[in-house]
């Protein structure tokens, strides 16, 4: 417990002394950490539909013969006649 305490006490003391580290990122380092951080971004996004998507399509497969079977009915109300 107490090296918990002293580790927060100086963490402001070692924030304050570190020196900057004028590192350079050239253009495909940049570049590839861009690409990377997009493809996590899209491979979650992708995932997210997915598993949102396949039970909206199954949802609305399942309505469609339905719907065809009432409007089938409507028609034939509306004409009087069957399939004869």
């Amino acid at each position: 417990m107490r090296m918990k305490n002293a580790a927060l006490l100086l963490l402001p003391a070692f924030v304050l002394v570190c020196s900057p580290a004028y590192a350079y990122i050239g253009p495909g380092a940049g570049a590839g950490a861009i690409t990377v951080v997009l493809g996590i971004i899209a491979s979650v996004f992708m995932a997210f539909f997915a598993i949102l998507w396949y039970p909206i399509k199954r949802m609305l497969k399942k309505r469609k013969p339905a719907q065809l079977e009432t409007n089938e009915a409507k028609s034939e109300a509306v004409t009087g006649s069957g399939n004869s």
